[in-house]
């Protein structure tokens, strides 16, 4: 892949080789497993990220023939359990010595004839399931009692079911699970032309269809070796953070949701429902779907009227998080809720605003630069406070450098061509990003000897920021629950996939 330097390594030399990255400043983003011949072993691959301007770091392993078993690295990085658990559950492989072997997106009852990414499984069979218990950790004492809640919640929130440990009010331990609503998306790209997949990225999850359409793009441009004229880098960078604007205004009116402030909430709401009538305006989808493709862009946009546009809501917008920012009552609900210490933070593998909340001073449009980023320098906002409030103040900062970055863009708007040819390769491999509204998005696709996908690996924001939530739950409040979990502005179809 190219933006990587890759080393093939022995099972027994990856932890080695991880602890030396992390030793010289490194951050593991992702793990996975794909399957590069029918019948034979799988191959695993270990992502990292070395800091601004530098290539990622890539490791590379392949388990003995038969065995599929690997050494567990989450003792030692934390935030690796969660991708092992994964590659147990889909791929087969056996983790030795993992400190949380259960399942986590297979559910308990799950018999799968083979594991369901070897690509001799068939798609067209129903996965059989049994009725089983939860499989939940063990918890003791005379006065804890425990709470299920979910799969189905109140409101609009999609499935998930959180197991509470509590005492009165104190919650001693939260247990989260998710994939409810698992739609095998990563299997969905198999066989297809890479020229087709934007169309399963872009419905991963509906509210970062650009970053996930975006950092897929990437991928099989870094894997075909094809440059994007700048007119379209630079449209592709007007529309991520459209996404990036409207996701950011709707997170502001639902926390204030959680906290009652009842005109705030609408307020939010209101602001961002115009950003999304924008979209629609100027590219005939709200969600601002079926506009990108590997090479550029479908159609070139006409975006001149939309900088009036910002100019009236620009005000709108400073006004109401100056007045959330002075309602001593939404604030006190905020202020040192949801605490996530910088340590925990890094090696759980938060993304993201949760991430820079916490002093994490990492964004991929500023480390790596996509799409037109390198003409339009960016500041991080960072706090170092790390709680719900910290959380807001980062986003606050980030609705406001989206508007500049749009206005500073269409100002600059080079012509030119919009797309360019993808000239296929056969066996070649690409690595995309994009730094979405939630974090970081990571795309590896893998293409067969004639060219189509034969894997397709994403890494979602929200697969990182659930593994690290429950620990800013645990020792708190039930009646702060609801403003932490709306402060981390979660999904689960990113989560779920």
């Amino acid at each position: 892949m190219r933006e990587t330097t890759e080393r093939v390594l022995q099972p027994a030399e990856i932890a080695e080789a991880c602890r030396q990255l992390t030793d010289q400043g490194a951050r593991l983003q992702m793990a996975y497993a794909w399957f590069p011949e029918r019948g034979e072993s799988p191959e695993v691959l270990y992502l990292a990220d070395q800091g601004p301007g530098k290539p990622f770091p890539l490791l590379r392993c392949r388990p003995s023939q038969g065995s599929a078993q690997m050494i567990s690295l989450a003792t030692q990085i934390p935030l690796l359990g969660w991708y092992e658990r994964e590659m147990t559950d889909l791929c087969g492989i056996y983790f030795a010595g993992h400190p949380e072997p259960r399942l986590l997106v297979l559910h308990e009852g799950a018999h799968p004839a083979l594991p369901p990414l070897d690509p001799r499984y068939p798609k067209d069979q129903i996965m059989p399931y049994t009725e089983e218990a939860w499989d939940l950790p063990p918890v003791e004492g005379n006065d804890v009692q425990a709470l299920p809640f979910g799969p189905v919640r109140g409101d609009v929130l999609e499935s998930a079911q959180i197991a509470f440990y509590y005492i009165g009010e104190a919650i001693l331990h939260c247990h989260p699970r998710l994939f409810f609503k698992h739609r095998g998306m990563e299997k969905r790209f198999e066989g297809l032309s890479p020229m087709l997949g934007t169309l399963v990225a872009e419905q991963i999850s509906a509210v970062g269809s650009v970053s996930h359409a975006l950092a897929y793009c990437q991928a099989v441009e870094n894997a075909c070796e094809c440059e994007v004229p700048l007119r379209a880098r630079c449209l592709r960078t007007v529309l991520a953070e459209m996404e990036r604007l409207y996701n950011h205004l709707y997170y502001l009116g639902h926390l204030c949701h959680t906290t009652t402030l009842k005109v705030g909430e609408a307020q939010g709401k209101l602001l961002a429902e115009q950003c999304k009538q924008f979209n629609g305006i100027f590219t005939g989808s709200r969600f601002l779907r079926g506009l990108l493709k590997p090479g550029g862009l479908r159609r070139d946009l006409n975006l001149h009227g939309l900088r009036a546009k910002l100019n009236v809501l620009e005000p709108e917008i400073e006004s109401y998080m100056q007045a959330l920012e002075t309602t001593n009552s939404h604030l006190d609900r905020l202020i040192t809720t949801g605490h996530l210490p910088y340590q925990t933070a890094f090696d759980q593998g938060a993304s993201g605003p949760i991430k820079r909340a916490s002093g994490i001073e990492r964004d991929l449009r500023h480390d790596h630069p996509y799409a037109a980023y390198d003409r339009l320098p960016i500041e991080i906002p960072v706090r170092n406070e790390g709680d719900a409030h910290a959380r807001v103040q980062v986003r606050m900062a980030e609705i406001r450098t989206s508007v500049a970055l749009i206005v500073r863009a269409i100002d600059e708007m080079p012509e030119g061509p919009i797309d360019t040819e993808v000239r296929l390769q056969p066996r070649a491999e690409g690595l995309g990003w994009c730094e979405g509204p939630r974090g970081s998005t990571y795309y590896c696709v893998h293409l067969d000897d004639i060219g189509t996908l034969v894997r397709v690996k994403v890494k979602s924001p929200s697969f990182s920021n659930w593994r690290v939530f429950p620990f800013t739950v645990h020792d708190t409040n039930m009646m702060d629950y609801a403003i932490n979990e709306a402060s981390f502005g979660l999904t689960m179809a990113g989560c779920d996939r």
